[in-house]
C-alpha cells in the first residue's frame, strides 16, 4: 500500500494511465524523480524560547527534532537537523547572549547563508525568524534580521525567502482574550496582534527597505495531560511554501504532520490550505515550462487550474483537494 503522502508517486501513476506519448511520459518522470530528491535546507533563528522545536514538530510530526536544545555550548555552532530525509534544518541561536556570543552567532548564520550547494546555488532555501509573541523587547531580533539576514539576502536578491513569524500569539497578552474553547483568538486579542505584524513589518521596512509579511502563529503545547493544538499553523505553512524555491515545494509539503486536528485551527484555513495546494501544483507542473509539444501534453495533463485532468479511458483522474488534502488527514 502506498504512503498516503506520497503524491509524486500518485501522480506519475495518473501520468502512466493517460495517453500522453512516452516521450512526454519519461520528461515527466525525470522531473518527479528530481523533485522528489531534491533536499530543502531551512535555516530556523530565534532567541530562547520563542518555540523554535514546538514550531518544527508541530509542522512535522512530534519529536522529530530537538530543535533549539543541539547548540554547542564551547563552539555556538549551527546545529543540523535531518528531518523525513528530504528536510535539512539549520538551528542557530538568536542574538541576546553577550557581546561576544552574538558577534559568534552573527558570523556563523552570515557563514551558512553564504554558502553554496553542489549546483552553486545558495544553499539554505528559506530563512525562519521566529519572534516570542510575549517579549515587548525584540531589540536583538530586530538587529539580528535588520543587521544581519537581510544585508547577506540582499546581495543575492533573495530577501523572498525570508519569513518572520511572530509565535506565542495565544499568550502574547499574558492568556486575556484567547478563546480555549475554539482554540483561536478573540477581537481584542486580533486587534493587539495585527498591530504587533504592523508593527515588525514597519520596523524592518524602515531598516532594511524590504517589505516583509510577518505572521502569527501559536505552535501550541502540552500541559501534562492537556494538549493546546496550534493555530495558523496552515498559514504559517503556506508562507514557508510560497518562500521556497518552486523545486522544492513538493518535499516541504509531502513531509508534514499528518494529525488533521494540528491543521484545523486557523484564521481562514481554506484559503491557507488552497495556498499550499497551488504551491505544490506549481512545482509539479512546472515540468511543463520545457515548451513544444512535450510541454503541450504535460500541461494538458496537469490544466489550467493545476489539476491532474488527464483521462484513463475518458474519465478524469484526480485533482489538488483529493491528493493535497490527503496530506493532512482530510
Amino acid at each position: 500500500m502506498k504512503n498516503h503522502r506520497d503524491i509524486l508517486s500518485s501522480i506519475r501513476d495518473f501520468a502512466e494511465r493517460s495517453d500522453m506519448s512516452e516521450a512526454a511520459k519519461r520528461h515527466l518522470f525525470l522531473h518527479l524523480q528530481r523533485l522528489s530528491d531534491a533536499k530543502v535546507n531551512v535555516l530556523i533563528t530565534g532567541a530562547t524560547g520563542c518555540g523554535k522545536s514546538s514550531t518544527i514538530n508541530a509542522l512535522f510530526g512530534e519529536n522529530v527534532a530537538k530543535v533549539g536544545q543541539g547548540v554547542d555550548p564551547e563552539t555556538m555552532s549551527i546545529s543540523k537537523f535531518v528531518l523525513n530525509e528530504n528536510i535539512i534544518l539549520w538551528d542557530s541561536p538568536g542574538l541576546g547572549d553577550g557581546k561576544e556570543a552574538d558577534r559568534k552567532h552573527a558570523k556563523n548564520i552570515t557563514d551558512k547563508l553564504y554558502e553554496l550547494d553542489d549546483e552553486g546555488q545558495p544553499l539554505i532555501d528559506l530563512v525562519l525568524v521566529i519572534l516570542d509573541g510575549t517579549s515587548r523587547d525584540l531589540g536583538t531580533s530586530f538587529q539580528l534580521i535588520n543587521e544581519v539576514i537581510i544585508p547577506v539576502l540582499k546581495q543575492g536578491n533573495h530577501t523572498d525567502r525570508l519569513l518572520v513569524a511572530i509565535n506565542q500569539c495565544d499568550v502574547a497578552m499574558k492568556g486575556r482574550y484567547w478563546d480555549k474553547e475554539n482554540n483561536c483568538p478573540e477581537p481584542k486579542l486580533v486587534e493587539f496582534l495585527n498591530e504587533k505584524v504592523v508593527s515588525t513589518r514597519k520596523r524592518i521596512l524602515e531598516a532594511t527597505g524590504v517589505d516583509t509579511q510577518p505572521i502569527y502563529y501559536s505552535a501550541g503545547y502540552k500541559d501534562g495531560d492537556e494538549e493546546q493544538n496550534p493555530y495558523n499553523l496552515m498559514k504559517l505553512l503556506s508562507f514557508m511554501v510560497e518562500a521556497t524555491p518552486e523545486s522544492k515545494r513538493v518535499n516541504l509539503v509531502r513531509n508534514v504532520n499528518e494529525r488533521k486536528e494540528m491543521w484545523e485551527s486557523d484564521e481562514d484555513v481554506v484559503k491557507h490550505r488552497e495556498k499550499v495546494e497551488q504551491s505544490v501544483w506549481a512545482s509539479v507542473a512546472s515540468a511543463a515550462k520545457t515548451g513544444g509539444a512535450i510541454g503541450a501534453e504535460i500541461g494538458g495533463l496537469f490544466g489550467s487550474a493545476g489539476r491532474v485532468v488527464g483521462t484513463v479511458i475518458g474519465t478524469v483522474i484526480g485533482g489538488a483537494a483529493g491528493i493535497v488534502g490527503s496530506l493532512f488527514g482530510w
